[in-house]
């Protein structure tokens, strides 16, 4: 079993998109990155801790490779975004691809680097490529949130959907 580790807003949102997936042993949403030990959600919410909300993935590497994690976490962010997700704002929800080896990091960098080049995006690319800090597990309560709280979960989802639309209106402009 391999681990990976990505930040891409609220951790509610990137749960479902992998666990759904064959291969995937667990994903479980936590805090990455800052400077205290254990922190609490309302802590992290606070924007004071320097941590990142984010999933680490548990996968067998026989089954999904890293590369198509990659392109199931690209597929979930907005990687032109340094200060957030959607209506996520601040440092606690930034892009990042957190590596646990040279082969993870080198994996993201040629994944990022396809996909500037991609022309997707008009914007730079700014997601972060980091190497993996120590990983705090998040209260239960927010631990495969889609599945405890169903309709809220639909509207965060809807509201992210939303948030997407009108910014990329307001863009064309």
């Amino acid at each position: 079993m391999e681990k990976a580790l990505f930040a891409g807003g609220c951790f509610w949102c990137m749960v479902e998109p992998f666990e759904e997936q064959d291969g995937i042993i667990s994903v479980t949403s936590g805090y990455t990155g800052g400077h205290i030990e254990n922190p609490t959600y309302e802590q992290v919410k606070s924007q004071t801790t320097g941590h990142t909300e984010a999933v680490e993935i548990v996968f067998d590497p026989k089954k999904m490779t890293f590369e198509e994690l990659l392109e199931i976490y690209w597929n979930q962010t907005d990687p032109t975004d340094a200060m957030g997700q959607f209506m996520d704002r601040g440092d606690s929800y930034r892009p990042v691809i957190f590596y646990y080896n040279e082969q993870q990091k080198t994996a993201a960098e040629q994944s990022k680097r396809a996909l500037e080049s991609s022309g997707k995006y008009t914007e730079s690319i700014v997601t972060k490529i980091e190497e993996a800090d120590t990983f705090y597990k998040a209260e239960e309560e927010h631990q495969q949130f889609y599945k405890k709280n169903p309709r809220r979960y639909q509207q965060e989802k809807r509201e992210r959907a939303e948030w997407e639309e009108t910014n990329a209106a307001e863009a064309r402009l």
